[in-house]
């Protein structure tokens, strides 16, 4: 039989041939592909340990209904910190910025088979992006995990420190994904996760301690650039804030009419007096003061979906969860809807360029304008602001993201576990206007901020990238 030969001018990693021998249970191409099999190869004539072999035990959660969440979720102060794919980082550190909180009896009782503890291997196996993303868990921490995720128990800490170091390399992340299954939703089984070969190496934990030394380094100036922001705001608005009072038994307690409180809430967090000075100091700007209802054109809700409408493929739902003071995420969110029913949906619930998001149910306050045309739905829990001509879209978005508007939209929220917005009252709350020219120019300052603030984040990446690089020169030479 005549031999075939694929022209050397294509791509070896997208058209290649195989023998039929080297065929193993798989059938799909890309766990075939020419480069990813050389470094399988690679690795293995290191004669390295596999992933199972470090594993004491092992575990994935699970998500409570979010319908529910009275019965499931609770606070950052009262509850426990609820672990998902986001929390995870390739530096091996775990990131609370953007964490969830179940209640003791949901971490106790329905998800007490995958609570985590310190020293544990966390490893991300389901998700878009980077696979088998890896992070240890810190001293004194008790958490849980969702379904995104497994808990590895090893035999100690610097074990799990040494394999996460390995699995966020790009080596560790190769093999993962080449074990991986699935198309728009990659994910690893058990059996594929701890297949995957470990070269055991001390020195990629002392190249990856100097990437967390300057990942360290560099959030503490994003942070301080980012915290100046609120400085700056109220500076320029002219809006001196009262010193808030010191957390005593005494400044805790106040005394009031029932004059005062008729026909209003009853609770005293609403009734301090500290909110009192927030308004007559808001008042004292030399600007325009005017209810925040007055500089919105309109705005509308999201919609709810049914559980039974979920599909794994198909158009982000884009939920509370998925939006921060920074990003609208679209990728890697856990709910999707069928193209049919995004149809039906798109001319009242696809967000447009230019308009502001707002986070009205769950964590009050996350505020972002929307910058790409993308397809996506929003939830009931997020609200479609559209700004009148005397305010610009920016302005207003840096104006409710800011510490002082945060504390006055969870002044007029009810709720104590989950936390909803009281939407007239929160219209009715003072902002100071500027004229246009100058919202503009206090909005473009506050850009170029993050913009430096987002470079010095994007530094970490570089450092990582550079790191991966020594690892694999360490690694395969």
């Amino acid at each position: 039989m005549n031999s075939f030969n694929i022209s050397p001018t294509l791509d070896k990693n997208k058209i290649f041939l195989i023998q039929r021998s080297e065929l193993e249970k798989r059938l799909d191409p890309f766990y075939y592909v020419p480069s990813l099999m050389d470094l399988e190869k690679k690795v293995l004539s290191k004669r390295p340990k596999k992933l199972r072999d470090y594993v004491v035990s092992i575990a994935s959660g699970a998500t409570p209904k979010t319908t529910e969440m009275e019965l499931y979720y609770s606070d950052k102060e009262d509850g426990i910190p609820f672990l998902r794919v986001q929390n995870l980082s390739p530096t091996g550190i775990l990131e609370f910025e953007d964490c969830k909180y179940i209640n003791h009896e949901t971490h106790n009782g329905m998800l007490k088979r995958s609570q985590v503890s310190a020293g544990d291997l966390l490893v991300k196996i389901t998700g878009v992006g980077r696979m088998a993303v890896a992070s240890v868990v810190p001293d004194d921490f008790e958490g849980n995990i969702n379904q995104h995720v497994c808990v590895i128990k090893t035999e100690n800490k610097e074990i799990s420190e040494t394999l996460a170091a390995f699995l966020n390399s790009d080596i560790g992340e190769k093999l993962a994904s080449r074990r991986s299954t699935g198309g728009t939703r990659p994910a690893l089984d058990y059996p594929a996760l701890l297949s995957i070969p470990i070269i055991e190496d001390k020195r990629i934990l002392q190249i990856t301690s100097k990437v967390i030394e300057q990942k360290q380094k560099n959030e503490a100036e994003a942070e301080k650039l980012l915290t100046s922001i609120d400085y700056y705001l109220l500076n320029e608005l002219g809006i001196t804030l009262p010193t808030p009072p010191e957390n005593t038994l005494k400044n805790r307690m106040f005394k009031t009419t029932i004059k005062e409180i008729s026909g209003k809430r009853f609770d005293p967090f609403y009734h301090q007096t500290y909110f009192e000075n927030i308004f007559s100091a808001i008042l004292k700007s030399k600007f325009t003061k005017l209810p925040l209802g007055k500089v919105i054109a309109k705005f509308s809700k999201g919609i709810e979906v049914g559980s039974n409408e979920y599909v794994s493929e198909g158009i982000p739902f884009v939920r509370v969860a998925d939006i921060t003071d920074f990003s609208i995420n679209t990728d890697d969110t856990d709910k999707k809807i069928s193209i049919e029913k995004f149809e039906k949906l798109r001319d009242l619930f696809n967000p447009k360029i230019g308009e502001v998001l707002y986070s009205k149910d769950g964590t009050i306050g996350f505020c972002v304008v929307v910058e790409e045309e993308k397809e996506y739905i929003i939830s009931g829990g997020i609200l479609r602001i559209f700004c009148n001509s005397n305010i610009d879209n920016y302005f207003l978005k840096y104006l409710l993201s800011i510490k002082l508007y945060k504390q006055l939209a969870e002044r007029v929220s009810i709720g104590t576990i989950i936390k909803h917005l009281t939407i007239e009252d929160w219209l009715k709350i003072p902002i100071t206007l500027p004229p246009i020219n100058k919202q503009k120019e206090i909005a473009d300052y506050i850009t170029e901020i993050r913009k430096q603030a987002q470079e010095l984040k994007d530094k970490t990446k570089k450092a990582l990238a550079k790191a991966s690089e020594e690892i694999e020169g360490i690694l395969l030479r």
